[in-house]
């Protein structure tokens, strides 16, 4: 076995991955190594060059967890936001009552509310961030809407919303429901039978954390090394790590595992807890010189069949959408345990074609069609919620992964709590982070043990 499939038999990222439209315009720091040879030793050491990993940086050498003298080494297997984060649909969506009910039954309404609270949070963190350091990332603040075109979701839909309004939630202050003949006008999608919205955010966010990592390097404090898989990490007699690539050694007092879907090649008790789905996205444009019927939203639509897609309108007319999860979710191996993004989604290739003519009033005439489509892998955990804070039992490492293809509004503050944790030495229950989001022993342990109720996006393993 060589050792690239080594590597795929472990959840390592592959070559050759799909290229989303977000990396159009690639950054000059895309592979962007700060030295010619890896660095001796760092105080840190963070595991992956996307959302988790260069927020987590930013936070310790520019942000409100920063202190001086502190060096960082960044180790990326690919390139800066080659993964998820470079490949998601651009959404900064907390999600605001539909899984909420869910979480209210298994955990409890006060550690569901930190939950919530937290995703709402990162809108606005987003915003002082994107103006604080004057990133132009396409970045808006707009309002998001659910659709139901399924009857009977629909009436589901609305149980729901009157459950958390009954509950006098503070925050649904903010979200607005309406059921029957007004919903298609309102979102202006056809069909549909009910729709809710509220404040969310859109973005390009291979331009966010590219600039953030402009930013980072500026400080002299860290040392980025892409295309440097990690192999492995282990503890010296000392305390340290040294953490080994193919290209050389490095030395940590600390580790950050900031890779998502793919830890459990380097923690293996991570195997059952998070697992690398695959799922698709694509770009839909109009012939140029043309402009498409405005869109002020972003959305989630649920067609009839229930197939549900995610999707946001950018400044130029043009669309990006994705998901349509159940159209493949029969066929496990086509996205499930898979870290294959160099290939589409046979089933679910071609679901984008004509989206908008079919689903949005005003778009038949347009002529709007799919120009690009990619893939990209997610984490997964057994429970529906991130690993987040110390590696149960591993003094000295730290854990961001697990969110469930729902990062954008999860990633930046939970990587604060990290750099908080790694800064003032303090423990996760200090650290400003939801409780549900605690890596723990215990949660590792039940993944194995096969709880009822546990699951993966519906399938029970």
């Amino acid at each position: 076995m060589s050792l690239e499939d080594s590597f795929n038999t472990t959840r390592q990222p592959v070559e050759n991955a799909t290229v989303p439209f977000w990396h159009r315009d690639i950054h000059e720091l895309h592979d962007h190594r700060t030295t010619e040879e890896l660095p001796v030793s760092s105080d840190v050491v963070i595991i992956g060059a996307g959302y988790a990993g260069i927020s987590t940086a930013y936070h310790l050498v520019k942000g409100e967890a920063s202190y001086n003298n502190l060096s960082i080494t960044i180790l990326e297997s690919r390139a800066v936001c080659s993964g998820a984060t470079g490949r998601n649909g651009g959404h900064l969506r907390p999600d605001m009552y539909t899984p909420m009910t869910r979480v209210i039954d298994r955990a409890g309404i006060e550690n569901a509310l930190e939950v919530i609270e937290f995703e709402i949070a990162h809108v606005q963190a987003i915003k002082s961030l994107v103006e604080k350091e004057n990133i132009d990332c396409d970045f808006t603040l707009t309002r998001s809407i659910d659709v139901w075109c399924n009857e009977e979701a629909a009436q589901k839909a609305k149980e729901r919303y009157d459950t958390l309004i009954s509950r006098d939630l503070d925050y649904m202050k903010d979200v607005f429901f309406v059921l029957g003949k007004d919903a298609e006008g309102i979102s202006g999608v056809k069909g549909a039978k009910a729709c809710a919205s509220f404040t969310a955010g859109t973005l390009w966010p291979y331009k966010l954390i590219l600039h953030l990592t402009a930013a980072i390097l500026e400080t002299g404090r860290v040392n980025l090394q892409t295309h440097t898989p990690v192999t492995s990490v282990s503890r010296q007699s000392s305390g340290s790590f040294v953490v080994t690539t193919p290209r050389g050694t490095t030395v940590a007092r600390k580790v950050v595992y900031a890779n998502n879907a793919y830890i459990s090649a380097l923690l293996p008790q991570y195997r059952e807890a998070i697992i690398p789905c695959k799922g698709l996205c694509t770009h839909i444009s109009v012939p140029e010189g043309t402009r498409p019927p405005l869109l002020n939203n972003s959305y989630i639509v649920r067609e009839e069949d229930n197939v549900v897609s995610y999707l946001i309108p950018r400044a130029d007319g043009s669309i990006v959408v994705g998901g349509a999860n159940s159209v493949y979710h029969p066929v496990l191996s086509s996205w499930y345990d898979s870290v294959d993004d160099s290939s589409l989604i046979e089933e679910v290739k071609d679901h984008y074609n004509g989206y908008m003519q079919k689903f949005f009033h005003g778009w038949e005439d347009s002529a709007a069609q799919v120009d690009k489509v990619w893939t990209g892998i997610m984490g997964y955990s057994w429970d529906s919620q991130p690993h987040v804070g110390d590696v149960p039992g591993e003094e000295g490492q730290y854990v961001l992964a697990g969110f469930n293809g729902h990062g954008m509004p999860l990633a930046f503050l939970s990587a604060l709590g990290v750099a908080r944790m790694i800064h003032r030495g303090i423990e996760f229950e200090d650290a400003g982070l939801p409780v549900l989001f605690q890596s723990t022993k215990e949660r590792l342990e039940k993944v194995r043990n096969g709880p009822a109720g546990g699951d993966i996006i519906g399938v029970k393993r």
